[in-house]
């Protein structure tokens, strides 16, 4: 039962791949802590109340570039699924993990978010998200891949 109304804004900012600080989150988190009548023994409050969840998100997303033939057939696009179904296995292995992938043709987004519930993302978080490290490596390394990052997030289905 737990009550993370500072958590929101931890949550609610993106951390550039070399600027996340998993202390300070840490620190934030444990300092918005602490117990909740409302909640349900799994559930976290923000919002003075109105906003329930159980679910955190890490998200990883880049830019691709379009080399001329779209989401069809992008050389870029190919690379970065193959990056994908190397670590998906180790994102799934994660207890009570989701993963879903976005890709929008239009503006060139690519997402793989992460989605876990409390319980399992705080140890993740505590031990850096990994394979995070080595899937963003590997995500820079492709020609055409720009604007790589990361945002932790609630995902609640309503």
């Amino acid at each position: 039962m737990l009550l993370l109304s500072s958590l929101s804004h931890a949550l609610s900012h993106a951390d550039a791949r070399h600027g996340h600080h998993p202390r300070a989150a840490r620190r934030a988190r444990e300092a918005a802590c602490r117990p909740s009548a409302r909640s349900s023994p799994m559930m976290a409050e923000m919002a003075n109340g109105k906003m329930e969840f159980d679910n955190v998100a890490r998200e990883w997303r880049c830019k691709w570039q379009d080399d001329g033939g779209g989401k069809a057939s992008s050389a870029t696009l190919v690379a970065i699924a193959d990056v994908v179904d190397e670590f998906l296995p180790q994102l799934k292995a994660l207890d009570g993990a989701v993963v879903n992938r976005a890709v929008c043709g239009g503006c060139l987004d690519f997402k793989l978010c992460t989605t876990v519930p409390v319980a399992t993302f705080g140890p993740w978080e505590e031990a850096g998200h990994p394979p995070e490290a080595d899937f963003l490596a590997k995500l820079e390394a492709i020609p055409g891949v720009s604007m790589v990052e990361t945002q932790t997030m609630t995902n609640q289905v309503l």
